[in-house]
């Protein structure tokens, strides 16, 4: 028998909505508080109206740049929604919000279908194992077609879609759908009115019972209970089906799809009714595992055990520091001391808020499924772990992706250089993604992060916020250095005496290319390095990979493997043999034979059919790789493979070759072999 808590953890539904950048996911969000009547009108984001994307810069520019939560209740649950980016740049702020959520609604164009970001966002999903269920969105528009984008999810992202709707109408006469699983239509009148439930139209009927079966047999395929019951009966009652529905859904064996107009107000009731029905509760989610002394720990949600909570966004407002908190376990209330076991102090909860999105509700307290933002830490920071003071625990923290873009940043006014510093460090606080350094040989402050637009809107937020002038360099891309061919045998003696103890390592190694990535292993045989020399080592080679050989960049792509080494009985140390590992590996790779590497990025670029070969000659011009060509509701879309140092610039160039009607999209790839002089950098590394 489940007690109070039990049934109020039931009802919570945690999640966010993903999408390539303009297939409707603020809208999508904008529709959902209308229709559970949290909001009484609905914004537009064309007019800069809507509730998520309340930054200035948002409503500018018409695209969101910040994860913005907000709650709902529906049907007797607690929707707790975070509406996440669909820009390439802003990445980061998808995979932190995907670290704390519990489900996922995957919002697709009907007529572009799955798109670069989409494709991003989709496999930032798998990574954390988050539940999801597809929302196919602007059926209204011309050339939308269900069936061609649910083909394109099946083809791209390779889940089992499990389509429960039938549209009613096409394009501009798409009015409703028929709910296969009630064999029930569902139609909206106007823009704005409840759904109106009522029988399916007779020439769908036989449609819709040749879609229902083709669902049947793929629940029946991959369900065991609904296997036998299709077995025993040749069809799946309406709540088996549902009940198999959930199961694979929260599972990952199969994408529930559904489909309408968010513009319009058209399919967002199913929509919500898919959420509560087949997307997890915390409650369904498995133990949070987190480690405490090495071993390796797990925290159910459940109130009454130990607090636990991962901080995932940090945020400075008007009315103080804002810390985003996904509650684990336990439970705080307002003035309780917690841990910060990441910054190992001691904080205390000021104010505890429920959030809808730049507006606060001020609550007591907080419980184990709750995604909540508190008023009083000082030094969490996005992917702290917080928890109870004497039941310590240290979460995994959501992945930073190394910045690939840096400009130079600095005050006009000397007499502005400290508050420019002081807000470039809140920025990269709030923003792990965004790094600041000093650039040893020029003195310049250096700001890097994930695009052109991602420091375009940090600088931004520096003159609106603070009314700054700052001046801003030419962007560069972040290059890297790799191995092409190694060494073996590399012998490396470390020796220092100046009186006292003195040190003494002596280290061999073999250097090797590897696909990507660093791995140091241990072929030592007869204990002639002790264990935690070969830790030292290893520490120090890790340490020699920051700058490479070629002009000082970070090195990556290859396997070390110390080979055989020798101790001295007075002299050796770990510090020693951690300097033995620096050097040698630094002196390694200067005797291997070096390779530059530069981000690469795949490119999709929109434009008119007639447009194409000059676009093709401007791809070419970049040393641009074409990988793919196809024609889509009366456009081009080429495919691509782009140098980034290549793409500065672009959208100019794009649209004053098509006379405005170009697009393109950009979703970065990793790294590829530079030219000896790399094109596109105001100060080229030192050439190989």
């Amino acid at each position: 028998m489940r007690n109070h808590l039990d049934l109020h953890l039931a009802a919570v539904r945690n999640l966010g909505i993903l999408a390539h950048v303009d297939a409707g996911k603020t809208t999508v969000t904008e529709r959902v508080l209308f229709a559970t009547g949290t909001t009484h009108r609905r914004g537009e984001v064309h007019d800069g109206t809507t509730v998520t994307d309340f930054d200035p810069q948002e409503r500018d520019r018409g695209i969101t740049i910040f994860a913005a939560a907000v709650s709902c209740d529906w049907d007797g649950h607690r929707v707790n929604l975070i509406d996440t980016p669909g820009h390439v740049d802003f990445a980061d702020e998808v995979e932190r919000s995907l670290r704390v959520l519990d489900g996922a609604v995957a919002v697709f164009d009907a007529v572009a279908g799955v798109e670069p970001q989409s494709e991003s966002v989709w496999r930032q999903a798998d990574r954390y194992g988050v539940p999801r269920i597809a929302f196919v969105n602007k059926l209204d528009r011309a050339g939308a077609d269900l069936d061609t984008a649910v083909a394109s999810i099946r083809d791209r992202l390779h889940p089992v879609p499990l389509v429960v709707q039938l549209p009613i109408g096409a394009e501009d006469g798409f009015t409703g759908v028929v709910d296969l699983l009630r064999l029930r239509a569902l139609t909206w009148d106007g823009d704005g009115g409840a759904a109106v439930d009522g029988p399916v139209p007779e020439e769908l009927r036989a449609e819709a019972l040749r879609r229902r079966r083709l669902l049947e047999e793929a629940v029946a395929e991959r369900h065991p209970a609904a296997l036998e019951e299709f077995c025993d009966r040749e069809t799946l009652s309406a709540p088996t089906l549902a009940a198999a529905l959930r199961d694979l859904t929260r599972a990952g064996d199969g994408v529930v799809v559904l489909c309408g107009s968010a513009y319009r107000n058209r399919g967002i009731e199913p929509l919500l009714d898919a959420v509560v029905a087949y997307l997890p509760s915390p409650l369904d989610v498995p133990p949070v595992r987190g480690t405490h002394d090495g071993a390796d720990e797990r925290r159910p949600a459940d109130p009454a055990a130990p607090f636990a909570a991962l901080a995932f966004k940090v945020a400075a407002t008007p009315t103080g520091r804002l810390t985003y908190l996904r509650i684990y376990s336990g439970t705080i209330e307002k003035g309780d001391a917690v841990r910060d076991t990441t910054a190992g102090r001691g904080e205390r909860i000021g104010r505890i808020l429920r959030v809808q999105a730049d507006r606060h509700e001020q609550v007591e307290r907080a419980v184990a499924g709750d995604i909540v933002a508190v008023i009083g830490l000082k030094s969490a920071r996005a992917g702290s772990t917080l928890c109870a003071p004497d039941a310590p625990l240290v979460l995994e923290p959501p992945g930073v992706a190394d910045p690939v873009v840096s400009v130079a940043v600095e005050a006009r006014r000397s007499t502005d250089t400290d508050r420019l510093a002081t807000a470039l460090a809140r920025l990269a606080e709030e923003d792990p993604s965004l790094t600041v350094r000093t650039d040893p040989e020029t003195g310049q402050t250096v700001l890097s992060g994930m695009g052109e637009l991602h420091l375009e809107v940090a600088v931004e937020k520096i003159r609106r916020t603070l009314g700054l002038e700052v001046t801003v360099g030419r962007p560069r891309v972040t290059y890297r250095e790799t191995v092409a061919r190694g060494v073996s045998g590399l012998v490396f003696r470390h020796v220092k005496q100046d009186g006292g103890a003195g040190q003494f390592a002596h280290v061999v190694l073999d250097v090797e290319p590897l696909e990507e990535g660093f791995v140091f292993r241990s072929a030592v045989v007869g204990g002639r390095v002790p264990q935690e020399y070969v830790r030292a080592v290893e520490a120090g080679c890790r340490d020699a990979l920051a700058e490479g050989p070629l002009g000082g960049h970070p090195v990556t792509g290859l396997r070390v493997t110390l080979t055989d080494g020798a101790t001295h009985v007075k002299d050796s140390s770990e510090t020693a043999f951690r300097t033995a590992g620096r050097l040698g590996l630094r002196e390694a790779l200067r005797r291997c034979a070096a390779l530059l590497l530069e981000p690469v990025a795949e490119v999709t670029v929109t434009v008119p059919e007639d447009a194409v070969g000059t676009v093709l000659g401007d791809l070419a011009a970049r040393r641009g790789r074409v990988t793919g060509s196809a024609v889509r509701g009366g456009a081009a879309l080429v495919t691509a493979t782009v140098p980034l140092a290549e793409l500065f610039g672009y959208a100019t160039r794009l649209r004053s070759r098509t006379q405005g009607r170009g697009t393109f999209t950009t979703r970065p790839t990793g790294y590829a072999p530079a030219p000896q002089t790399p094109v596109g950098t105001a100060t080229p590394p030192t050439a190989p």
